[in-house]
């Protein structure tokens, strides 16, 4: 048992709503415990000349933490390295998931404000971010979502929360697509390899929780006959 009372493999309680943002072409709001994040998708428009690809999309990612978010972001007003590194990575994962082809010569921006921050939000973030790509109507390869599994107590565990994060034995954030392949994987610590494969699998094993999440979200939102759709063309 974790010190928040949860097994090894359960989640925080998710809460995830789509096209909630007038002024952005897709949008969407995750609660995954504390965490608060909202994502606005802007494009495919015409991209610069100087970053322009004829062949296919690019794809920008901004992460930054409201000001007021955290103890540690308050009074903060310039990205920090944490931020930085998190936008990279989510735009290498999301650039993997989006079928860039479909636009030459395009961008495709996300901005993502986590509002409050309790540990796992560049998963949570991740999530949030293909919500809002499926809202803007933006083409897929599949599904994807993510967790942040990691070591406690010589343990594997699923989505750690702040405390784990910073008192555990290793923490690795993992994205995946719906048919199990892998957009980004971490390691902060030191676990084997067959922890290492174990936490993989945990991950996969939420895939149908997080396929239902993102398909209630548009249900609600929309109407079910799109949900089902949206989540059975993607």
């Amino acid at each position: 048992m974790r010190s928040d009372g949860r097994q090894k493999d359960e989640l925080r309680n998710i809460k995830l709503e789509v096209g909630i943002l007038r002024n952005a072409k897709g949008s969407a709001y995750i609660e995954w415990g504390m965490n608060k994040i909202l994502v606005g998708v802007y494009g495919p428009e015409e991209a610069p000349p100087a970053i322009e690809n004829l062949e296919r999309a690019i794809i920008k990612v901004e992460y930054r933490m409201a000001t007021f978010c955290s103890l540690e972001e308050h009074g903060k007003y310039v990205p920090n390295r944490r931020a930085v590194e998190i936008s990279k990575v989510l735009r290498e994962a999301l650039s993997n998931l989006i079928l860039v082809d479909r636009y030459p010569g395009g961008l495709i921006e996300v901005q993502i404000l986590v509002l409050q921050a309790e540990g796992g939000t560049r998963v949570a973030s991740f999530v949030a971010a293909v919500a809002a790509l499926i809202d803007a109507g933006i083409a897929l390869r599949d599904i994807g979502y993510g967790i942040s599994a990691g070591k406690v107590n010589n343990e594997i565990v699923l989505d750690l929360s702040k405390e784990e994060d910073n008192l555990g034995q290793g923490d690795i954030p993992i994205c995946i697509t719906r048919k199990g392949d892998i957009l980004l994987l971490q390691l902060d610590g030191k676990i084997s390899y067959e922890e290492l494969q174990s936490a993989i699998e945990m991950v996969r094993s939420k895939r149908e929780f997080f396929e239902n999440l993102i398909r209630d979200a548009f249900t609600r939102r929309y109407s079910k006959e799109l949900s089902n759709d949206l989540v059975r063309h993607i």
